[in-house]
């Protein structure tokens, strides 16, 4: 479930009909009134309301469509101008409901990839056999888990509903598989009654937020405690993927905790400048994101280590992930999210089609296998840049690509 956790004001209506950033205090697309619905014998008071209406109304859209720099990923309503052309305005409505579509379509991969686990610790509970949950590495569902959550709040902030739901899953689904190792006495039982009140608080305090019904105070300790935990947990996560090759120690995780709190403490205390107070605000999205990136990165180096284990990786669960990954692509990719597109692209090649690679040159997996989930990749890949491209108006998707990184 790791993988998948890529795997982003948000109204009550759909995205397919309605911009993917809703101001309360603006004007939507469909309040604006055609000029050549007035007549010139109306009096110039109510011409001007009307003028007035359309040019606010397209401010409003020129604001909505503008692309953010990489640093202001976390900013839930971006005001910038300059923005796509106008002229392909439908294009961009068929996109933007494409798009969340295709991001709500990932949950179905991601579902399948942690049913099977699900399935197969409550036979061996059931059994008995305790001993067989002992192969699933609590500390690894932990470092998942805390990454969907910390995420969770990240696109709650955005009000991406899709992104939301994907993240959601990944808190719930993975909840249950530490659930069953804990009744397994696979995991020690005060750790997961931590990490069950963590998990409880998080979904409480993030779905609150949602439906604007928390406290802004209490929001901004709760984000305090997600970055703080993101620091800690990273180094501490990479130090450990070499283990027993470098010493066992916690060094990496206490320093990073120690300075977590200091950076957020001067943050609140105003100690830090405008740019820091924002590098703060975006931690806990990105150490969450950098998290699930590097484990691949940890498969790969398994793999290296050990050769043979190769054969034990599922092809179908790589292929599910490299899936479920890429269909958020187009998604980031649109709303000009460089954090998020980093993470599912990184995902998506390296964990799905990294470990796809690993399999074919193991001779695990057939030629046309491999060739049909290339082709695949390669189209998708090319296909969001194309639509992206025509959606903004813009010749070369290397636009699109500037925008994501850079802003406008």
């Amino acid at each position: 479930m790791a993988a998948k956790a890529f795997v982003v004001h948000f109204s009550a209506a759909k995205p397919s009909k309605e911009p993917f950033y809703r101001y309360p205090d603006c004007l939507s697309t469909s309040q604006s009134l055609p000029l050549k619905s007035l007549s010139v014998n109306k009096p110039a008071g109510k011409l001007n309301n009307v003028l007035f209406i359309s040019h606010y109304t397209l401010a409003t859209l020129h604001r909505r469509l503008s692309p953010v720099s990489a640093g202001d990923s976390d900013v839930p309503h971006p005001f910038h101008q300059e923005s796509a052309n106008f002229r392909s305005n439908k294009a961009f409505e068929e996109w933007n409901s494409l798009t969340a579509k295709f991001s709500g379509a990932a949950n179905i991969p991601f579902m399948l990839l942690q049913l099977p686990q699900i399935i197969l610790n409550a036979r061996n509970l059931l059994a008995g056999n305790k001993a067989a949950l002992l192969a699933v590495p609590w500390l690894g569902m932990l470092t998942g888990l805390l990454g969907n959550l910390s995420l969770l709040s990240y696109f709650i902030k955005k009000r991406e509903k899709e992104a939301i739901v994907v993240q959601t899953l990944g808190v719930v689904s993975t909840y249950v598989v530490i659930s069953q190792l804990a009744v397994g006495e696979a995991m020690p039982m005060p750790h997961f009654i931590a990490i069950s009140v963590v998990v409880a608080t998080g979904l409480v305090l993030n779905f609150l937020n949602y439906f604007n019904m928390l406290n802004a105070g209490l929001w901004r300790f709760w984000e305090d405690v997600i970055t703080v935990g993101g620091l800690t947990a990273l180094p501490q996560v990479i130090w450990s993927t070499f283990v027993p090759t470098i010493p066992n120690s916690i060094l990496p995780g206490t320093i990073a905790f120690v300075v977590g709190v200091a950076t957020v403490v001067m943050a609140r205390m105003g100690k830090l400048s405008k740019q820091g107070v924002k590098f703060v605000r975006a931690i806990s999205g990105w150490t969450a994101t950098l998290l699930f990136m590097w484990m691949p990165v940890s498969q790969m180096w398994t793999n290296f280590l050990n050769p043979d284990n190769i054969k034990g990786l599922s092809a179908s669960s790589m292929l599910l992930a490299m899936i479920g990954n890429g269909l958020l692509i187009p998604r980031a990719l649109f709303i000009r999210d460089f954090m998020w597109f980093t993470g599912s692209s990184w995902a998506t090649l390296f964990y799905g089609y990294g470990n796809l690679v690993c399999l074919y040159c193991s001779n695990v997996i057939s030629k046309e296998f491999f060739l049909a989930a290339t082709a695949g990749l390669v189209s998708w890949i090319g296909i969001a840049l194309w639509r992206d491209t025509i959606a903004y108006g813009f010749n070369s998707p290397l636009r699109s690509l500037k925008e994501l990184v850079y802003g406008q």
